[in-house]
């Protein structure tokens, strides 16, 4: 299989820093091509969230360079995806004892995807999110946060949710729960896209509007991927979305 991919970020309307951490990674091996995509948003309401949504970027940026060339001598997606969720357990710990020396509180969600041959791992803590566009748009994670919880114990209805002072108030994060457990989630690649959001991307946009824009019909090369994504980053800001807004587009061929 072969990835094209293209990713953008925007401080967006009201912030003085731009929190979200974005990577990408490509590379041809023996195997084929391989390509690495996550979203790192750093707490909007956390002092130095910057800071803890590089330091994750940067420590799997390294795995990616010196681990992956050894996981692919004998690949096991699942096995990938453990490790991935081990590093963001000592991650957390580490963020977090770096925020009581320093008396604040910070941390980041992480939504990252590796593609390898014919199959996918993803690892997910927090409310960004990944999604596969094929013949409609699917959301692949699941958003741990306090309204997704109540809308799954048939608490709250998805539109209660968009309107709920707590909508942003996550479950779990890295480097600020005590503990976190990841969702990892291993399947078969599809043809068509795979999308990675910050929440800043989604809440002034509808699902109709990105599959409108990000169905695969329409990204017919790198440069109409990233002119499409932009539309969508700027209708955000238009509607007065006051977050960060991320999100990494991977067409697959």
């Amino acid at each position: 299989m072969r990835f094209i991919a293209t990713a953008d970020t925007d401080i967006g309307i009201s912030k003085n820093t731009n929190q979200d951490s974005l990577l990408v990674k490509h590379a041809k091996t023996d195997i084929g091509e391989v390509l690495m995509a996550i979203v790192c948003d750093g707490m909007g309401g956390l002092s130095k969230g910057e800071l803890a949504s590089a330091t994750v970027i940067r420590a799997f940026s390294e795995w990616f360079d010196n681990e992956l060339p050894f996981e692919l001598e004998n690949t096991d997606m699942q096995i990938i995806g453990s490790k991935w969720s081990l590093m963001l357990k000592d991650l957390n710990v580490k963020i977090s004892e770096y925020g009581d020396e320093i008396g604040s509180s910070l941390g980041t969600t992480f939504s990252g995807i590796l593609f390898v041959e014919d199959k996918y791992v993803l690892v997910h803590v927090g409310d960004s999110r990944i999604y596969h566009i094929g013949s409609s748009l699917n959301q692949l994670t699941t958003d741990q946060t306090f309204v997704a919880r109540e809308i799954s114990r048939g608490n709250m209805t998805p539109e209660q949710a968009k309107t709920d002072k707590r909508r942003n108030l996550l479950l779990q994060c890295v480097g600020a729960s005590k503990v976190v457990e990841p969702q990892i989630i291993c399947g078969n690649t599809d043809k068509g896209a795979y999308m990675l959001c910050s929440d800043g991307f989604r809440h002034e946009i509808s699902e109709a509007e990105i599959y409108e824009s990000l169905n695969p019909v329409n990204l017919m090369n790198k440069e109409a991927m990233h002119s499409n994504v932009k539309y969508l980053i700027e209708q955000n800001k238009q509607r007065h979305e006051r977050d960060n807004i991320s999100v990494i587009l991977v067409k697959v061929v």
